[in-house]
């Protein structure tokens, strides 16, 4: 995961070759795509004033090199992260994004570690970024669940998150969802972790595409653009949705 300050997209790029024809969209099919920000209210963010890049150093708690050079501050670094999401709650932006359920075949893509989404009642939830709620052995891809227990050295097992250095996997079927979607919704991002910020890219221009957001690097365009708090402008436009259909 690489961050940057300019998120660019190329012909050809690490979310694969652009499809030339493209999948019909599914009038019935909303994205969601989410970032720190919809947990604000709770959760630390990374860049924010009082963001957790501005306690830590990523290079020593959330790094490739990190993991090998200094594993316990890694290890301790998600356990405090897990801790602190153990102990809140999905707000009223997580629901209202389940409750599109009702009605609506939902795909949730978050790059947010957390188990909020689920918790809330979404069911179609993508971690491109991985879950705090899972692990992996050292010198293994493959994951496995660990629930709320908290990660160990003592198991050979390490947080099943892409750190930053490594590769964001699997986003091939990540982009197909937003090139099937009527409505796209962007909530807390601020768009500048490649490639990841390239998702909203593949979203269809006759789509209805809303981002919700205090902080955006550069707006995607054909979004309509809110800068308010998750927890006040994704109910309104849920509701609004929910009404339409």
């Amino acid at each position: 995961m690489k961050y940057a300050q300019n998120c660019s997209i190329k012909n050809h790029d690490i979310l694969g070759e652009v499809i030339l024809n493209k999948p019909e969209i599914d009038p019935n099919h909303i994205v969601v795509f989410t970032g720190a920000g919809i947990s604000a209210d709770q959760l630390a963010t990374f860049t924010d004033d009082n963001g957790l890049w501005l306690k830590y150093r990523v290079e020593e708690v959330s790094s490739a090199h990190a993991l090998k050079a200094y594993p316990e501050k890694v290890i301790d670094f998600y356990n405090f992260r897990k801790q602190e999401v153990l102990s809140a709650h999905p707000n009223p932006a997580h629901i209202a994004i389940a409750e599109l359920e009702k009605k609506y075949r939902v795909s949730v893509v978050t790059s947010n570690v957390d188990n909020l989404h689920e918790r809330a009642g979404s069911t179609q939830v993508y971690h491109v970024h991985g879950s705090l709620f899972e692990a992996r052995h050292l010198e293994s891809d493959i994951s496995f669940s660990i629930g709320d227990r908290l990660y160990s050295l003592e198991n050979n097992e390490r947080p099943h998150v892409v750190l930053y250095g490594e590769q964001v996997p699997n986003l091939y079927e990540v982009k197909k969802l937003f090139q099937t979607a009527s409505k796209v919704l962007i909530v807390g991002t601020s768009l500048t972790v490649k490639p990841v910020c390239n998702l909203p890219k593949y979203a269809r221009g006759r789509a209805e595409k809303i981002l919700v957001s205090k902080h955006v690097n550069k707006r995607p365009y054909g979004f309509e653009f809110i800068p308010l708090d998750a927890i006040i402008a994704v109910p309104l436009i849920v509701k609004r949705w929910l009404n339409q259909h």
